[in-house]
């Protein structure tokens, strides 16, 4: 069964998306890395009810990590990406605009290169 990762799936955002995904009855890949800008304990909350889905994973890391991210697409039979995983916040991307550059574009150009390497549009 073909699988769509969603990265930054225990967020808010992330955590409706795939309730959605699931009772449209698809297999759902989440990875995020639980970054403390939000309370981990609340992202795990929100993805717990996903647990119960035998067409539900998670793995925790950080899209910037490129064998993470090989590992996962090549675990998993992924057509679809929906890429959500980002550092949030105006006011702390001022603070440090290195880290928020560096996982905002430099992580998605990660994905970007293992999408194009599966060939996955």
């Amino acid at each position: 069964m073909s699988a769509i990762l969603v990265t930054g799936g225990c967020g808010f955002i992330g955590s409706h998306l795939v309730d959605q995904l699931l009772a449209r009855k698809r297999q759902v890949v989440c990875v995020d890395n639980l970054n403390d800008f939000y309370q981990p304990e609340i992202k795990l909350l929100n993805q717990k009810p996903h647990l119960d889905y035998k067409r539900y994973s998670f793995h925790e890391g950080d899209i910037r990590n490129k064998a993470f991210i090989r590992e996962v697409f090549t675990t998993y039979s992924i057509d679809t990406v929906i890429h959500l995983a980002a550092m949030a916040g105006v006011r702390p991307s001022l603070e440090d605009p290195v880290l928020y550059t560096d996982v905002n574009i430099n992580g998605t150009q990660v994905l970007l290169e293992e999408m194009k390497d599966k060939k996955i549009k």
